[in-house]
């Protein structure tokens, strides 16, 4: 299969849709944009696609807490077609507020019966929205998403973003399986530990991104839609952008994927 078919997945205040299907399309996939409405009447409908992608924004608003509504409407009404999507080795992407979703609805971690989920994200130790560039190492290889990266510089946008786990062995857990996969680094030469800014939100280990066991899943807090090409760099005038920007490489590897 050389062209994957992406589903992008919009909910009432999803706003970052139209981009993310410009950087699928950009990395040569063919992409559909669908309401949850449509996928609730007609769940058969995942049948279609290879690559599910919940972009950002603020899905329902963020009522009660970021992603929540939505992911509970996937958790109750779509856990089986996710499974089953994911069984067949196909690819899930959630970026920021899509990264919210697939945490609260259990699809990149499983919901533990008696203790509830292993991890979420909650509000920025800052206590405001952070919108910022951020510096990023790609630790491993178990994402398929992040395959052949080393590093990248994207722009984060987002007021409930910090990674905590549930506790210190469930962290060490998820470092044990590498599925800590992406991290903030230090934007200053020769600082100790990583601290706000260049960690925005006050994340866990620094935690920007996780992956599920088969790296097939992936949920991170910074936008890679909004850096696929040079000039989106902030200083991309001053020639510090490269020649293409680094978030690009990231819907590469998904679409590359089923080559």
């Amino acid at each position: 299969m050389s062209q994957p078919n992406v589903l992008i997945l919009r909910a009432p205040g999803t706003n970052c849709d139209a981009e993310t299907a410009f950087a699928f399309r950009q990395a040569g996939a063919n992409v559909e944009l669908l309401h949850i409405n449509r996928l609730l009447e007609n769940p058969g409908l995942f049948e279609r696609f290879q690559i599910l992608c919940i972009p950002g924004g603020f899905s329902y608003g963020d009522d009660v807490a970021a992603g929540r509504i939505l992911g509970n409407q996937i958790q109750h009404h779509l856990a089986d077609r996710i499974a089953r999507f994911k069984a067949a080795g196909k690819l899930i992407l959630g970026i920021c507020n899509g990264f919210q979703v697939l945490i609260r609805s259990g699809v990149l971690l499983d919901h533990d019966a008696e203790d509830g989920p292993p991890a979420t994200l909650s509000f920025n130790d800052s206590g405001k929205f952070e919108d910022r560039w951020v510096r990023l190492d790609v630790r491993g290889t178990k994402s398929v998403f992040l395959a052949r990266i080393d590093s990248m510089y994207l722009p984060v946008a987002h007021a409930e973003g910090k990674f905590v786990a549930r506790d210190v062995r469930v962290l060490s857990r998820l470092e044990a399986d590498k599925q800590l996969v992406l991290r903030y680094v230090s934007q200053r030469p020769g600082s100790n530990g990583v601290a706000y800014p260049d960690n925005p939100n006050g994340s866990m280990a620094d935690v920007a991104g996780i992956c599920d066991p088969t790296g097939r899943v992936l949920g991170l807090m910074p936008h890679p839609e909004r850096h696929i090409d040079p000039t989106q760099h902030p200083r991309w005038t001053r020639g510090e952008a490269g020649q293409v920007g680094d978030g690009l490489k990231v819907f590469k590897n998904a679409v590359g994927y089923f080559s």
